[in-house]
Parts: structure tokens; C-alpha cells; sequence
């Protein structure tokens, strides 16, 4: 769209409190020092001065020493002179350090930093002496755990060994393979392991190399295959698989899910070596390393799973809200990572927990705040927490007193331009409520839709008017506005309504159902798309009167109303239409009579009506019965309808009957071959039109009714006198 749609939260809040948002520019990280060396760890923020900066080890604030060995200097990074494995009186120098941030706003607490002392202690592998074939596979490999990860070369009788012959393979993990193994290799081996804090050299090694006799077959062996690795994204993956056999194994790699392994940052090291570079999280998986003789299909396999994690990330952070007291405040915090990073919450840096007025859900992904007061007024932290690392976000909430706010946008007036515009105007603020004013934003939604499909606009400060577009034709909104100042929204404006060009809605349908002698309930459908009715106005009237009553207005969300105090025995036409901005819809009308509902006991008479199909015009017809006799002669007669055709049931209520004829019409191939259908009744007045009977695609007509007994028999009205039959 050409503008832009956004949510509350975000508002106008966001960019009037950037300058004072606390925050930081660069964070401690993880980092192996050396002992009786200096170490420095960043915490560099902007906000609000003044700003305090204290750091802490293991959650403990520092007691900086006189002379300092440790200080705070001025840009905020802690300066440790030298880092001390041991010191006395007190623990050592390792630890998890952060530093904690403060000014008039709250608090703020960084990541936490690992420092851990570089240390190379002894080998708890070496490599071990081998005796094998010449032209065969040797491997040696010793093992050490270094901080940091040491660096390992190899010797062979105290020479460093020389690795531009393709023939040798030094993994990183300590590990030497020699493939097509010579006399000119036997010797004896040893690794050297180097880091900052120390150099060691392994226990040597022999090889001994045997040859002279013709080489026998031998299947294929993996002398060492891939092992489980867990590794982060974007670090180097390498799978061992070394093979040997007579003839020389081929060595391959598949995944055991059977997606590829692709060929970007893959390379094999050595024989048969895999190294992944850069890895992703797409790159984790079971490998297969199979070992196959050249020419068969005999293979050896084995299997090693790489798992790579990834430290977490935020997909949606918490945003700086300012809220009025009392009200309720939302932060939203989204992360992912691998493993599911885990959400907990600070407030100015201490753990936030639930209770009072505090909710957390989603598992801890949302934060709520209700009858929030001054106490609430601080910085709120999301910590994002996986074995693989750690993430923060931050937002501050600001508790706004009804004097800081601005007043409410007056006299706001909406009206169609287009059939996809509308324009919206309202009066100038004061010139002491503007200058506090950063902008606007308009909430609109269709009518009948519920809140959370409403849509938001901002508008710049300095207008009166803006014009909304993309809307839907013919279609009515509710709007309203907010001003908004950097200490948050005010009170809404008044709530306005206004439709699009286009057109009026479409003709409503509605029924009746009688309530009492006096009342009847009308019910309708409402449109099945929001918005396309503002409301709706009901009338009627009492015939053979012509002017109908002034009509009820309803709103878009009601479908029923009962009109009651009406005339016992009269006929009324009751009429329905639906409106929006541009106009009323055609009009539905029905007739009602009030007579059923009192007559519908009294006993059944004898009547005369006459029905009209539009193919032809049948003869008076005057037949008499009751509803049982009735059945049964239509139930013994095949169904062969004759044109026309009647049928002749009694009744006891005009209701009842119209009700059964519907269902029966439908239903009943006797009732739908009936080209006349006759019903007799003695409370069948002349003031009662044929309209009164409606059935679909039929037409009613009244007769007048001959029997002497009747009580009615006075209003008879029909010209017409047919031959009285039996």
C-alpha cells in the first residue's frame, strides 16, 4: 500500500525515545586470558547521561582494589593488569563477567562473558607403535585438552615432519594418517601440542614398515570412521574415514536421510577425509563413509552424526512503550536458536518473576503488564539463553500521567472521495498541545469486523486532513484518532463512520414469527461480509392504511426485534431495508396478520378460495372434509397428477398450515404435482388478502365464503357464487 499500516506498540513512541534509549554499543565476550597477563573486557553504551557502569563476576559486583588491579575505565571496559589463577584471600580471576548500566530510566545488564585461563595440561592419549605392510594405511593419533583448542604437529626422529608430501594428513584433531606407506617412512613419531600457556611433547612412537612378499587380498577395512560431532554454525566440520584393503578401497560419503551433500565448503582431506567449511544448521545429519572395492559392490560403512547448533537470534524484539497508569503494558519476545533458546525477563537487571501484576506466556515469549503504576517505570530485559549462546533485548516502559499526555484529536470528520477513499479531517490543537505532538495515527476498520483486524496509520504532525486508500467499494468504516507526544497516545477522538462510493447494500431477507395476540418478531440475515451494511431501519403498517410508521433504527450487528402493541386480528405489512452512506437498500415487505394467533383454536369451518397457477385458471371448486380424510384419498391414489390437480386439507391455524404445505411441497411428490391447493377455514376473514399465504412460486387468492353458519359470513366480499357441492 502507499501508506503505512503498523501496530500501537510500535506507534511514534520508538523514534521520540531514541535518543534516550539506553543501549549498548559492544558487549563483553567470551575470552581466554593468560595468567600475569593484562586482560580488557568491552562494555561500551549510549543513553542518557549521566550513566553508570558497574561490573560484576558471577552476579557479585567488584570491589575495585587500592591500587587498582582491576579498574573501570572511562569508555566503561574493565581493566584486569594481571590475571591471576590464584590470588590470595580470595578465588581466582575466572569467572562469567557483565557489566550492569544504569541512568534515570532503569537498568541495564549486558550478555555474560565467559574468561577462562589459558592451560595445556599433560596428553591423556599418545600415540601408540604399529607395524604395517608397505603400501598399506598408518595411523597415529594423541589427544589433549588445551584452553584454547591447541595447535598439534608431528615429528619423526625429532624433525618436523614434512607435510607437502600428499602422502600425510594432520587433522586438527590430533590425528596423522600416512597413506601408501614406505620403508623411507619407519621411524619413530611423537605430536607436539602448543597454546598460550604451554608447549607439551607426547610419548614417541614406532612404526615399523614390512614388505618383500607379494601382497595378498584383502577386503576392505575402515580402520577409523566418522565420530559424533556438535559444532556451532559457521566453524569447520571434519569427518575422519581412513580405509585399507588390497586392492586400495575407494572411500565415499552419502547422508543417511539421502539428501546431498552439496559441494559449497566441501573438500576431502587426505584419501577420504571430509570437511565441511562454514557450516549451517542444514549441514546436520548422519554421515555415511562407505569403503568400497574397486569394481564389486563389497563396501564397509560406518556412521557419524554432526549436529550443528546456533546461538540465538531474535526475530521479534521488545519495543519502549509509554503506557498511562493503570492501563496495562505488552512486550513481545521472539528468538530462535538450536537448541529452542530458553526467555527469561529482567527488570533493571534483576529477574522478573510472575505474580501481582506480572504475567508471563508463551512460554515467556510475551511479558504483561496490568494496573501498571510508577513502580512499573522501568528497563525490561529478554535474555535468550541456548547451549550454543546467549542474546539480550531491551525496552524501556515509561508510566504516563494523564497531565503528560496530549488531549484527544477534536471534531474529526470522515467523507467518501472514491469508491476506494475516504478523507478524514479534524480541528488544529492549540499551539501548546502541537508542540508536544510528534504525529498520529488513525485506527480504521470495516464495520462488524472485530478489534484485532483493525489497521493503523501514521500520519506526520502538522496536518489536519489525510486521505486513506485501498479501501474496499461501497464498504462503511469506523474511525478515530490518536495524537500521539514521545510520553505516548492520548484519549481516542470521537468514533466516526463512513462508507465508500460504490453503491447500496442488497436487499435484506427476513421472515416473521408471531410472539402474541399484539407482537411479532421479524428476524433477517445480515450481510455475509463485513462492512457492507451501516445498519438497518424497520417499519410497518397497518393495512389498508398507506403510510407506514416511523421507522426503527437498528445497528449492523443486530438481525432480530420484536414489534409489539399491535392491533389483535388486523393485517399489517411490515417492510425491512438496509443502509449504509450512500443510501437504502430496495426494500423487503410481508404481510402479517394478528388474526392466527387468536382464531387458531376455533373449530374448522367450511371456505372457498381460489388458487391460480400460471399456466390456466382453474374452476371454483367447494369442497369440504376433514385433515385425516384428506390423507388418506391422496395416499391411495397412484401418483399420477392430473392438470389441474387438488388437494383439500382443513386447518386449525393459518400458521400451522403454511408450515406443513412448505415442508410437504418440498418433500411430497403429491404436494409438488398439486397444481391447486385448497384449504377451507371459518376464520378466513375477507380483510385477510391472498398475500397473507405465501408459499414459493405459488399465488394466493381469497374467495368468499357461502356457509351460513359462519360467523363472517357478514364481510363476505366475492361477487362470485359457485355451485354447492358435497
Amino acid at each position: 500500500t502507499s501508506h503505512s499500516r503498523l501496530r500501537e506498540s510500535r506507534g511514534f513512541l520508538g523514534s521520540g525515545c531514541l535518543a534516550s534509549e539506553l543501549s549498548f554499543l559492544l558487549e563483553p565476550s567470551d575470552v581466554i586470558a593468560v595468567r600475569d597477563r593484562p586482560l580488557m573486557l568491552d562494555c561500551r553504551v549510549q543513553g542518557e547521561e549521566p550513566i553508570t557502569v558497574t561490573w560484576r563476576k558471577n552476579g557479585v559486583a567488584l570491589s575495585l582494589s587500592t591500587p587498582p588491579r582491576m579498574q573501570v575505565l572511562a569508555n566503561g571496559t574493565l581493566l584486569i593488569q594481571n590475571f591471576q589463577k590464584r590470588r590470595e584471600g580470595s578465588d581466582a580471576d575466572m569467572g562469567e563477567y557483565d557489566c550492569a548500566v544504569q541512568n534515570r530510566y532503569g537498568m541495564l545488564v549486558s550478555r555474560k562473558a565467559k574468561v577462562l585461563l589459558a592451560s595445556l595440561p599433560k596428553f591423556h592419549t599418545h600415540p601408540l607403535s604399529m607395524s604395517v605392510d608397505e603400501g598399506s594405511v598408518a595411523r597415529f593419533q594423541c589427544q589433549i585438552n588445551g584452553v584454547p583448542e591447541a595447535i598439534i604437529t608431528w615429528e619423526r626422529d625429532r624433525v618436523p615432519l614434512n607435510t607437502t608430501d600428499k602422502r600425510y594428513t594432520l587433522l586438527p584433531m590430533g590425528i596423522l594418517q600416512v597413506t601408501g606407506v614406505r620403508q623411507a617412512d619407519a621411524g619413530v613419531f611423537r605430536c607436539i601440542a602448543m597454546n598460550p600457556a604451554n608447549t607439551r611433547y607426547s610419548h614417541e612412537a614406532v612404526l615399523n614398515v614390512t614388505g618383500g612378499a607379494p601382497r595378498m587380498y584383502k577386503e576392505p577395512v575402515i580402520l577409523s570412521g566418522p565420530q559424533n560431532l556438535t559444532i556451532t554454525v559457521h566453524q569447520t566440520a571434519i569427518l575422519e574415514c581412513i580405509a585399507t584393503g588390497n586392492p586400495r578401497p575407494i572411500v565415499s560419503w552419502s547422508r543417511l536421510d539421502g539428501q546431498s551433500i552439496g559441494v559449497e565448503g566441501i573438500q576431502v582431506l587426505g584419501t577420504g577425509n571430509l570437511m565441511i567449511s562454514d557450516v549451517s544448521l542444514r549441514h546436520s545429519g548422519v554421515y555415511v563413509c562407505a569403503a568400497n572395492r574397486p569394481g564389486t559392490r563389497m563396501r564397509r560403512t560406518a556412521l557419524g552424526r554432526l549436529v550443528v547448533q546456533a546461538p540465538p537470534e531474535f526475530l521479534q524484539w521488545p519495543q519502549s512503550i509509554s503506557k498511562p497508569a493503570g492501563g496495562s503494558a505488552v512486550f513481545t519476545c521472539v528468538a530462535q536458536g538450536v537448541p529452542e533458546p530458553h526467555l527469561i525477563w529482567l527488570k533493571n537487571g534483576k529477574i522478573l518473576m510472575p505474580g501481582h501484576n506480572v504475567k508471563l506466556t508463551n512460554n515467556n515469549s510475551t511479558l504483561a503488564l496490568t494496573r501498571i503504576s510508577s513502580e512499573d517505570e522501568a528497563i525490561y530485559q529478554c535474555i535468550a539463553e541456548n547451549s550454543a549462546g546467549t542474546n539480550q533485548a531491551s525496552a524501556r516502559l515509561a508510566v504516563a500521567q494523564p497531565k503528560d499526555l496530549p488531549t484527544a484529536p477534536q471534531s474529526l470528520n470522515a467523507s467518501a472521495l472514491t469508491t476506494t477513499a475516504l478523507q478524514i479531517t479534524w480541528n488544529e490543537p492549540s499551539s501548546n498541545v502541537t508542540d508536544s505532538i510528534i504525529g498520529y495515527v488513525l485506527y480504521i476498520r470495516k464495520i462488524g469486523e472485530p478489534d484485532s483486524l483493525e489497521l493503523q496509520e501514521a500520519i506526520s504532525k502538522g496536518t489536519v486532513q489525510h486521505d486513506v486508500s485501498n479501501l474496499e467499494p461501497a464498504t462503511t468504516y469506523t474511525l478515530y484518532l490518536k495524537a500521539y507526544s514521545p510520553m505516548g497516545a492520548s484519549p481516542r477522538s470521537q468514533i466516526v463512520v463512513a462508507t465508500t462510493l460504490g453503491g447500496v447494500p442488497i436487499l435484506p431477507t427476513f421472515f416473521t414469527k408471531m410472539v402474541n395476540s399484539s407482537a411479532v418478531q421479524v428476524l433477517w440475515e445480515r450481510p455475509s461480509k463485513a462492512g457492507k451494511a451501516e445498519g438497518f431501519r424497520l417499519s410497518c403498517r397497518k393495512v389498508p392504511h398507506a403510510d407506514f410508521q416511523q421507522p426503527i433504527q437498528l445497528p449492523f450487528h443486530i438481525n432480530a426485534h420484536t414489534i409489539s402493541n399491535m392491533e389483535p386480528g388486523a393485517v399489517y405489512e411490515i417492510k425491512l431495508v438496509a443502509y449504509n452512506g450512500n443510501g437504502e437498500s430496495d426494500s423487503s415487505k410481508r404481510l402479517v396478520s394478528m388474526a392466527e394467533e387468536i382464531l387458531s383454536d376455533q373449530s374448522t369451518g367450511k371456505s372457498r378460495l381460489t388458487w391460480k397457477t400460471r399456466s390456466s385458471t382453474v374452476r371454483y371448486l367447494t369442497l369440504q372434509g376433514c385433515r385425516a380424510d384428506s390423507l388418506a384419498q391422496l395416499k391411495g391414489q397412484p401418483f399420477k397428477p392430473p392438470l389441474p390437480r387438488t388437494f383439500l386439507s382443513n386447518t386449525m391455524s393459518m400458521k400451522n398450515k403454511t408450515d406443513e404445505l412448505r415442508l410437504q411441497i418440498t418433500g411430497n411428490k403429491c404436494f409438488c404435482g398439486c397444481c391447486i391447493l385448497i384449504i377451507t377455514e371459518t376464520w378466513l376473514q375477507p380483510s385477510i388478502p391472498g398475500m397473507a399465504i405465501e408459499l414459493a412460486g405459488r399465488t394466493a387468492n381469497g374467495s368468499a365464503r357461502w356457509c351460513c353458519s359462519s360467523p363472517y359470513n357478514s364481510h363476505n366480499t366475492s361477487t362470485s357464487t359457485p355451485k354447492k357441492t358435497k
